[in-house]
């Protein structure tokens, strides 16, 4: 009977199985390329960027840029509020921030000159009033229709006496409104709404010019220049 003798293994059973390990631990290794093959590595997720002019967040627009402070103050100089332009997208941001003011709604305006000037005269002259010198509301171009380009929504002013606006328009740009006056007047605006029973002082039906000039927001209580 021949001797027990124990076999070597081939090293070409040893050497296919050396290749599979092999090639599992390349299959692992950090520097593994993504694929999009079904049944390889999932592909890397990458998130699409939002519409331009949209926030990353839920509320309001991460795009609003730096704009222009105004300090609001009424006749008698004392500050009673201030207000932030901004750009955002196509349009503007408008913030106010007021105090000491009658409660109610208050026609807040941007107008044609930036003078703020107690117990001043239009620049059309007339008789003097608070910040005339600011004269009629802004009309940007060839715009002569009521509402104005400069007209805003009106501020509500709360109980305190203190109220707060965010609001915005694509009437006017931060170049059209840079160096005019920004006003909150005494009552509401009308923002040219006219109904058909509206008789002028002469009897006539229609709105008088005082009325189309003003929106019959009354005198002006604050003024502020945009710089």
């Amino acid at each position: 009977m021949a001797p027990y003798t124990t076999r070597r293994p081939s090293w070409r059973t040893v050497t296919p199985v050396l290749a599979v390990a092999a090639f599992g631990l390349a299959a692992c290794t950090n520097s593994q390329e993504s694929s999009d093959v079904q049944g390889t590595t999932p592909p890397v997720f990458t998130p699409s960027p939002g519409p331009a002019g949209q926030s990353g967040t839920e509320h309001g627009s991460a795009h609003t840029e730096p704009g222009v402070q105004v300090e609001l103050k009424d006749a008698a100089g004392v500050s009673v509020g201030t207000a932030h332009f901004a750009k955002d997208g196509n349009h503007l941001q408008v913030t106010v921030d007021a105090h000491g003011l009658r409660p109610g709604f208050h026609g807040l305006h941007v107008h044609q000159t930036g003078k703020c000037e107690a117990n001043s005269v239009a620049p059309t002259g007339g008789p003097a009033g608070d910040f005339l010198s600011a004269g009629g509301h802004l009309q940007v171009g060839g715009a002569n229709a009521h509402p104005a380009s400069g007209d805003l929504t009106s501020l509500e002013v709360r109980g305190d006496g203190a109220g707060k606006l965010v609001t915005t328009t694509d009437s006017v740009t931060l170049d059209d409104i840079k160096g005019k006056a920004l006003i909150i007047h005494a009552d509401a605006d009308n923002f040219g709404n006219i109904p058909s029973r509206y008789v002028r002082a002469d009897g006539s039906a229609g709105p008088d010019s005082m009325t189309l000039a003003t929106g019959d927001a009354g005198g002006r209580v604050a003024c502020g220049v945009i710089q």
